[in-house]
Parts: structure tokens; C-alpha cells; sequence
């Protein structure tokens, strides 16, 4: 399942973190310095270190901006999500095809945690760089996906994804994983579309016996398969 999530973050929210990462110039790494043995061949970019003041603050304001969006609570259904973490690409940097790994340790519990889902947070409007898309694989074929800054994308941490080549410009983005309460796809899946069936029928106040059977439906899903 592959989601966009529009408007994470409001115009003023994004200019505080582009202050921030524009700001925090000497915390910027070799990208490599976090991959694993399968990306980092294939990876060619910056990021902040996640240890830096920088880091900390744009990730209170993301974080903080997350635990507000109702499509983001109910597509991904979080259980713990990893810090977010901030990259950048130049001309000519790139990221080829990989898949993200299946645990993290989480850098402030010391915590491991399954990569559910991943996402991308796109800061830099797509009009500022060209390239850069980021390409997601799936049964369906492979999608390529550039969004307006402050606009999200999820999907499965399992999918097989890379960044295309960036010509012109820089194309600046928050990553990051989660833990869902559901693990399984396919169930979180189902249960994100009752989850926008059941606001639909909230809005055109459809029959309440029905709402409230089908509210029922969810929440003994979530009972069933959660792993909390």
C-alpha cells in the first residue's frame, strides 16, 4: 500500500526546518555513514547527523506535526516511530534500488524496532531540482513519486525503492520508518479503507446502526491483529 499524505507540514513548519537544516550547514555526513551492506554501494548522498542539535529540533517539529494528522494515524497505525532523519542530494547524487532494513535500533531507548512502513517527506518543492524522484517497486510496476514540500509518502518498508538522479538543483527530504501495531500489510491495508469508509459515512450521516457495526467490525479487527 503505497499513501501520499498531504500537508504534514504547514508553510510555517516547513520554513522553521529549511532555517534549521540551512542553518546547520556543519552537520551535514556522508549519507553512507547509516546504510547498511546492501545500500551503501548503491548510496550517494548527504544527511544530518542524527546527533546533532539540528536534528533534534526538526525532528520535535515533525514529530509533533505527525501526531496531529489523522491520514497518517490511520494509514500507518503507529506503534513507535524512528526519529526522523534528513537527507539531502546534489547534482548528480543518487540512491539505487535497496530495501531498507528490517530493524533499527532506536537512538534515544536504545529499543529495536521492525521497519514496517517507510516515508518520505519531501521538503524542497519539485520545481527547485529536477530528478530525484523517489521509485517505489511493487506488484504493480514501479511509481515514481515527487510530491509539493510538506506533502508525505508511505509504503511498505519491504518494497524495493531508490532515488533517481538528481540534474539540476537539490532536492532536500526527511526519512524515516515505523513500527506499526498491525505488521501484517494487507490487514493495515483493509483496515485503513473501513478505517475511510466509516469518515465517509460519518460525513453523509449515513444509517448510525450500520456506522456503529461497522466501527465495532474495526476495532474487533484491531483487537485480532494487533500486536499490542
Amino acid at each position: 500500500m503505497l499513501v501520499k499524505v498531504p500537508n504534514v507540514l504547514d508553510a510555517q513548519q516547513l520554513a522553521a526546518v529549511r532555517a534549521l537544516l540551512d542553518q546547520g550547514r556543519d552537520a551535514w555526513v556522508d549519507g553512507r555513514v547509516t546504510a547498511g551492506y546492501q545500500g551503501a554501494p548503491v548510496k550517494f548522498n548527504q544527511q544530518i547527523d542524527e546527533r546533532s542539535e539540528v536534528a533534534h529540533r526538526c525532528q520535535d517539529i515533525i514529530l509533533s506535526a505527525l501526531e496531529r494528522h489523522p491520514l497518517f494515524i490511520s494509514a500507518a497505525l503507529p506503534n513507535v516511530v524512528y526519529p526522523p532523519m534528513f537527507n539531502r542530494y546534489g547534482e548528480g547524487m543518487a540512491f539505487g534500488a535497496h530495501v531498507d532494513g528490517s530493524v533499527r535500533i532506536h537512538p534515544h531507548t536504545g529499543n529495536k524496532l521492525r521497519t514496517d512502513l517507510s516515508a518520505t517527506l519531501f521538503l524542497a518543492q519539485p520545481d527547485e531540482y529536477d530528478g530525484g524522484e523517489l521509485t517505489v517497486e511493487d506488484t504493480y510496476g514501479a511509481h515514481a513519486v515527487k510530491l509539493a514540500a510538506g506533502d508525505m509518502v508511505l509504503y511498505p518498508a519491504t518494497s524495493l525503492h531508490r532515488v533517481t538522479p538528481v540534474t539540476r538543483g537539490v532536492r532536500l527530504a526527511c526519512f524515516f520508518w515505523i513500527q506499526s501495531l498491525i505488521r501484517d500489510d494487507q490487514q493495515r491495508s483493509m483496515l485503513f479503507d473501513m478505517d475511510s469508509a466509516i469518515q465517509i459515512l460519518n460525513q453523509t450521516k449515513a444509517d448510525d446502526l450500520a456506522r456503529r457495526k461497522l466501527v465495532g467490525c474495526y476495532h474487533n479487527l484491531m483487537r485480532q491483529w494487533s500486536e499490542t
